[in-house]
């Protein structure tokens, strides 16, 4: 049966809470959080491309991640935080689709550009007489464009075993956004073969990927544990900010889409980590002990607080001779 034929045009999104009293109170919470995670990352990107000391390809990387986070908070918070203060939660059967293309989107090219951060840091530590030469602008772009690629693929596969499912009747999303364990349940047939490809599709990238950087860091912890220079204290920081991001970001990943097939559901609470806290933990984990990005910050900060002094003194003037002109 086609799209087009499907009798279901709508889902209903049960959301997190079906609690009244509690909707005001998240309706706050999540605002806040969202706009943190785009202060949050816009900051991070702002910094990267305004300070001309943080133009090597780690902090290219590092603002492409943000960018990223961005894309991963935005695709089903905006719409979770406005449903939190109307009755009727509900969505239609084309903007579910281009939540399941976005989350599978976002989510493969996160998964990828880690790798791609954790290979910047391989050759930066375990070739660093090359470093320059192997991570030349063109291999940059390269580790940025891969991700995006993959992550097309990767949710092109994946609505290709939705998009002509036949929905004709319960239409109830167990969750704050479309995804595919969930919306594929709903259908009208036996639909067991297809969230086998469902989950083996994720699942795939996601240990494929997690392996990746597991075999990387290992590498990269051997190399640092063999030196002793000063130069390694800087590696052990920044591995520790990498590496705490990998395990908090793939840990979900592989509970939903990994975990033994009768359970595979997406939990409400591993959903909203995976939206809303992975994105804002990022720019913590990679600001907090990273002095060449907190003095970068502070460099910005500065700027933006002269700009506001010079601005002050403008208008003053302006003002000033305004009122001697009457």
């Amino acid at each position: 049966m086609s799209m087009n034929q499907s009798r279901v045009t709508e889902f209903v999104l049960l959301g997190l809470s079906s609690s009244k009293k509690l909707q005001p109170f998240l309706f706050l919470i999540f605002s806040l959080l969202y706009l943190s995670i785009l202060l949050g990352n816009f900051l991070i990107i702002l910094t990267v491309t305004s300070d001309s000391r943080l133009h090597t390809p780690m902090y290219f990387l590092l603002a492409n991640l943000s960018f990223i986070d961005i894309c991963v908070a935005s695709f089903a918070t905006p719409k979770m935080i406005a449903d939190f203060l109307v009755e009727h939660k509900t969505i239609s059967f084309e903007a579910c689709l281009v939540q399941i293309f976005c989350v599978h989107q976002f989510a493969g090219s996160e998964m990828v550009i880690l790798v791609s951060m954790a290979y910047d840091r391989y050759v930066a530590i375990c070739k660093p007489l090359h470093y320059m030469t192997i991570m030349n602008r063109r291999v940059c772009i390269i580790l940025v464009l891969v991700p995006w690629c993959v992550g097309f693929i990767h949710t092109t596969s994946q609505l290709a075993f939705t998009v002509n499912l036949p929905f004709c009747g319960p239409n109830l999303v167990d969750s704050f956004f479309c995804d595919l364990p969930l919306v594929t349940k709903l259908a009208c047939i036996d639909t067991y073969v297809v969230s086998l490809l469902i989950v083996a599709d994720s699942g795939f990238l996601s240990l494929s990927s997690f392996l990746l950087l597991v075999v990387s860091y290992t590498v990269i912890l051997i190399t640092v544990r063999n030196r002793s220079s000063a130069s390694m204290a800087k590696a052990r920081s920044t591995l520790t900010a990498h590496i705490t991001v990998v395990v908090l970001f793939f840990g979900p990943c592989i509970f939903i889409y990994v975990w033994p097939f009768s359970g595979y559901s997406v939990d409400k609470v591993l959903a909203v980590f995976y939206t809303i806290f992975t994105p804002i933990l990022n720019p913590v984990i990679y600001t907090l002990r990273n002095k060449e990005m907190k003095a970068a910050m502070s460099k910005l900060k500065s700027r933006y607080l002269k700009l506001g002094q010079v601005s002050a003194v403008l208008r003053n003037i302006l003002f000033s001779g305004n009122r001697i002109n009457l």
